[in-house]
């Protein structure tokens, strides 16, 4: 008898598999391994009140046709999630525990994203927890450039998504189900949508008056909860479960081709991408600063007893990647983002001049699908350090005037509204490109009351 048929005969003497009386023999029971229960509405309520939790997990009809969708109409996809647990949900618990959060937030990174660090929607939400590129960068320390999105590292996403959930949480006075639908909505919209009610206080209350997605939220949680606790009982069983090697980091400050560093090291090329999703393009950029990249703890040893020859190989093609980096159409690669309104008479050829980028670098930013634009549209331009720097002399010239800035004690302190072209119009001699080179920057994200060293 194999190991799958000896656990359904054991559930059957302890009666804790619900088939009906016409499987009467482990052999006929093995086989109807697809058997589907039904969803009993006051099993279920029973369940979920079962379930040790500090999230309220709401019973009502929107949440069981979530249920029902599941453990019913998309098994495959329930037990392809619940696969993936045992990979991402240790570092997951260690962190909302850290945070002081309840453990059951760890199923909302399974609504977000299916738990695929590499996840990436329509709107431009990015990773486990699907962060925007702008609340991720601003507000969390997510950066981005041509080689690396740390919204797709599991572990800062993580990090990020239980300081986001803390706020959210204080911010709607200690009401999880208000903080998780501006988890997906935003708090603003969440604000409106209580003012429409009429200043009720409760998700259920102000359901009506929120978008679409966000109704659907909070069940689809409360739901995938239910569902990852009652597997079993709905005859979903896991084969097998996927974890992540256990790992350790090394420090890398320069650029890395990640198949050549497996092929040296004896890594497994897929193992390493799995350890390090955040490593869009295959390699580390030749401006990485002490980036910490995972590697099976088994090798770690051999590593550092090699470094160096196996970073020299790892070097090689920098100056291909590079260009790659910065003439791909779309790239963002040391580059810096305006914001550009569109005015009468203006076309992409128009503004692809003046700012000396593409056609199909704008297309490219701003996911247009035709070269067509209307007046008052908001495009995202993103323009090379060298124009910057080209119009900061012309400037100069013009107005023949001296810069008045003087650095204290050779640094700057970034003012709100700051970018690395305003700061460096205020010292003499510099440019944006020294000002990333005297402060290690690889990309141009910079923050309030940042030091920047500008002499």
């Amino acid at each position: 008898m194999n190991l799958i048929k000896y656990h359904i005969a054991a559930l059957l003497i302890l009666g804790t598999l619900n088939l009906s009386a016409q499987y009467n023999d482990v052999d006929t029971v093995y086989n109807s391994y697809e058997y589907v229960p039904d969803v009993v509405e006051d099993t279920v309520q029973a369940r979920l009140a079962a379930i040790e939790n500090e999230i309220p997990l709401t019973f009502n009809n929107k949440v069981l046709g979530f249920i029902n969708y599941f453990v019913i109409k998309d098994r495959a996809y329930t037990k392809g999630v619940a696969k993936l647990q045992s990979r991402y949900f240790p570092l997951i618990e260690k962190y909302l525990e850290e945070y002081g959060l309840p453990d059951e937030l760890k199923y909302l990174a399974i609504v977000e994203s299916g738990l695929n660090p590499v996840a990436q929607s329509r709107a431009g939400a990015v990773g486990l927890w699907q962060f925007m590129p702008l609340t991720g960068r601003l507000d969390y320390d997510l950066y981005e450039n041509w080689y690396n999105d740390d919204k797709m590292d599991f572990e800062k996403s993580t990090i990020a998504a239980c300081r986001y959930l803390s706020f959210l949480y204080n911010y709607f006075d200690q009401d999880w189900h208000l903080a998780l639908a501006a988890y997906n909505t935003g708090p603003g919209n969440i604000r409106k949508a209580i003012r429409r009610s009429g200043y009720k206080k409760s998700f259920w209350e102000i359901y009506p008056y929120l978008y679409r997605e966000t109704r659907s939220y909070v069940p689809q949680f409360i739901a995938i909860t239910y569902a990852m606790n009652f597997m079993e009982e709905h005859n979903m069983f896991l084969d097998e479960m996927d974890y992540l090697p256990e790992y350790d980091t090394i420090q890398v400050s320069q650029f890395l081709n990640l198949k050549l560093f497996a092929e040296h090291t004896g890594i497994c090329h897929p193992t390493l991408e799995m350890l390090n999703p955040a490593i869009k393009k295959g390699a580390l950029s030749t401006h990485s600063n002490k980036y910490a990249l995972r590697i099976p703890k088994q090798q770690k040893e051999i590593i550092d007893a090699n470094r160096n020859e196996i970073l020299a190989i790892a070097e090689q093609g920098a100056e291909h990647w590079d260009k790659l980096a910065r003439n791909e159409a779309g790239s963002t690669y040391g580059r810096q983002k305006l914001k550009y309104t569109v005015k009468s008479g203006d076309v992409l050829g128009k503004i692809a001049n003046t700012y000396n980028v593409r056609i199909a670098d704008i297309r490219s930013w701003n996911n247009l699908r035709s070269n067509t634009i209307r007046i008052g549209q908001r495009l995202d331009i993103w323009i090379a350090d060298g124009f910057y720097d080209e119009v900061n002399k012309s400037i100069e010239e013009y107005t023949n005037k001296s810069k008045v800035y003087k650095a204290e004690n050779g640094y700057y302190k970034v003012q709100p509204g700051d970018t690395l072209w305003d700061i460096s119009r205020k010292f003499e001699g510099l440019t944006v490109e020294k000002l990333k080179k005297l402060n290690n920057l690889e990309g141009n994200a910079i923050k309030p009351g940042q030091k920047l060293k500008v002499s």
